[in-house]
């Protein structure tokens, strides 16, 4: 379909092109991220205050929907955004949906399923809408975009559905909903394959990833005020609490910065997405990190809390170890790369066996001994990085002499 000079100032949707320029992250793009930080913040206070396997199933259910809206609405603007009036309207559009998706989660219970439920699907017409004007505008791309318009107008279906069947069949549309909404790239990969093409991660697309980690990551330092404003009186004690439970969020920050950032994905739509989809369970595993730091200052909390704190660390080291398997590192560094890798996997599994023996520590020296795990992971892996360029620097040195 042609459009004419007069639909210029509209902008359609840009051409599908595999090959992908390098561009940075516009100010519109982090712009609809900032949503988000509203809608993780809500989810995770939600869970705070529902802490059971219920409460969970429910945040992962919720976090599952809110990173796939984020995720295309992020990989629509990275594949097919512009500068024209129609991208900014679409970021709008969903800027408005998630605002309204978080006015609704800590909404009374009688009315709190049937209006996120709703939102939701608002939310999953407008993402069908999105992938589906891409064939509108550009008939080549309409038999890539076919399996989108079909499973997500399924979920959208099995939404309205779940509004009128017993609530415990809400579960299984709820997982086949997900499975409905993750599935679609699957299917275009083998009909861009069939066309001698293939998808990868852009460098753009990975540094979003790294901007919702951030989001996360603020969520848990909520987590850390929140918890430490419920305790009545600010002595000494509480300041240190407060420092030390900082300092072990800085920790983990620095662990998965210093092994993932400024790195690709490795080429191959496969790859791709294993590492978008290994993001959920690691976020997750942050967001459960949040939940225990508002409560972790309360000296009645319950010992089993702390093995949920302790086993969602591990959880997060765990992800940070996959994903570098899919991660694309300069080979100077890949001699280190497997230590690294094993390490995390060592300390996560420390700090499981700690998270399960009770001890009977006050909370500050719990603190203290989970910081010191993870100052320990760091100083292995630093130590790594230093002997391995001082290795190279003295090889360089002897070629150098010879």
């Amino acid at each position: 379909m042609r459009f004419g000079k007069s639909a210029t100032w509209w902008g359609p949707p840009r051409k599908f092109d595999p090959h992908f320029e390098e561009r940075r992250i516009s100010w519109l793009e982090l712009f609809y991220d900032l949503v988000y930080v509203i809608a993780i913040s809500r989810i995770t206070h939600h869970l705070a205050m529902h802490m059971s396997l219920e409460g969970f199933l429910q945040y992962a259910c919720l976090f599952f929907l809110i990173f796939w809206g984020w995720l295309n609405g992020s990989l629509y603007y990275d594949i097919h955004g512009g500068e024209g009036l129609r991208s900014r309207l679409m970021t709008l559009w969903q800027v408005m949906i998630i605002a309204a998706l978080a006015v609704t989660i800590d909404q009374p219970s009688a009315t709190a399923y049937v209006n996120t439920t709703i939102v939701f699907m608002i939310m999953q017409l407008y993402i069908t809408y999105l992938w589906w004007s891409v064939g509108f505008y550009d008939r080549s791309h309409r038999s890539y975009n076919r399996p989108y318009t079909i499973l997500f107008l399924i979920a959208l279906a099995l939404m309205a559905l779940s509004l009128f069947v017993p609530r415990p069949w809400v579960k299984l549309i709820a997982i086949i909903v997900i499975i409905c909404n993750y599935t679609p790239p699957f299917i275009s990969q083998r009909l861009l394959r069939k066309s001698s093409l293939d998808l990868s991660l852009t460098s753009s697309m990975a540094e979003r990833l790294g901007l919702f980690t951030i989001i996360v990551f603020g969520e848990v330092v909520l987590g850390v005020v929140n918890g430490i404003s419920k305790v009545n009186t600010l002595n000494f004690s509480t300041w240190l609490n407060f420092a030390l439970a900082v300092s072990i969020v800085f920790a983990l920050w620095w662990i998965f910065f210093a092994l993932t950032s400024n790195r690709n994905a490795r080429t191959g739509f496969v790859n791709a997405t294993l590492l978008e989809l290994l993001c959920i369970p690691t976020l997750m595993a942050l967001g459960l990190i949040a939940v225990r730091f508002s409560f972790l200052f309360d000296p009645g909390s319950d010992h089993s809390l702390n093995i949920i704190f302790g086993c969602a660390i591990a959880a997060f080291l765990v992800g940070i170890s996959l994903m570098m398997g899919l991660l694309e590192y300069a080979d100077i560094f890949r001699p280190i790369k497997k230590q690294a890798r094993f390490s995390l996997l060592v300390t996560a599994l420390v700090l499981v066996a700690w998270s399960f023996i009770d001890t009977g520590l006050y909370t500050l020296y719990y603190l203290l001994v989970v910081l010191g795990i993870l100052l320990a992971e760091i100083i292995y892996l630093t130590s790594l990085y230093y002997n391995l360029i001082t290795t190279e620097g003295k090889m360089e040195d002897t070629i150098g002499s010879g």
